[in-house]
């Protein structure tokens, strides 16, 4: 019985490593495309404006297009919308939604993190057992081959990992800041007029 399990445990861990070789080597495609795309975002927002304190003031004047990125421009010109409306109700749902869907954006990059290092611990191990059986047998081409593919495997998992954690750091420092202009504008947007006159005499 326990060489059956034995023989069974071997055949399902042989039979993961070609589909974890090409999952990294999917991965690492992905990897670079998805770069691509943050590398373009990063030099749209460094084109941009920095409005520091004027930001009220210039959501409220309608003149914020130059100091925040597309994506939360057309939010705002849709709470405009709905807030012309008099559907407060609908702008806050608008945020949450929007706001939802800006957190929602960095779980490929949570993924990554954690996914690349498993592959690449798997695809270390499996050829690990081969190689020590190799070795049993006095094969030493194969055990070296068989490691090479093992740390080659560690390397790609690792660094799919390291720059998905970098990717994610600060492109969660930039939902992080979209999602406090949102609610700003939200803010501003949901005031009476008389409120605003009011702080602004004050």
């Amino acid at each position: 019985m326990t060489a059956i399990l034995k023989t069974f445990i071997y055949l399902v861990s042989s039979s993961l490593f070609v589909p974890v070789l090409l999952a990294l080597a999917l991965l690492v495609v992905w990897a670079l495309v998805y770069a691509g795309q943050f590398f373009r975002t990063w030099l749209t927002r460094r084109r941009l404006m920095d409005p520091g304190e004027d930001l009220p003031e210039m959501i409220l004047s309608g003149g914020f297009e130059t100091c925040l990125p597309g994506k939360v421009v057309r939010v705002i010109r849709r709470l405009e919308a709905l807030n012309s409306r008099g559907g407060q109700v609908l702008v806050v749902n608008l945020l949450r939604d929007a706001e939802l869907s800006m957190w929602r954006s960095l779980d490929k990059l949570k993924i990554m993190i954690r996914l690349g290092p498993g592959l690449g611990l798997i695809g270390t191990l499996i050829p690990m057992g081969t190689g020590l059986a190799s070795l049993g047998q006095g094969d030493l081409a194969q055990l070296s081959q068989e490691l090479v593919v093992a740390f080659t495997t560690t390397v790609v998992g690792m660094a799919l990992g390291l720059g998905a954690y970098v990717l994610f750091t600060v492109q969660r420092r930039w939902v992080e800041a979209d999602v406090k202009n949102l609610e700003l504008a939200a803010e501003l947007l949901c005031m009476d007029t008389t409120d605003i006159a009011s702080e602004k005499a004050a």
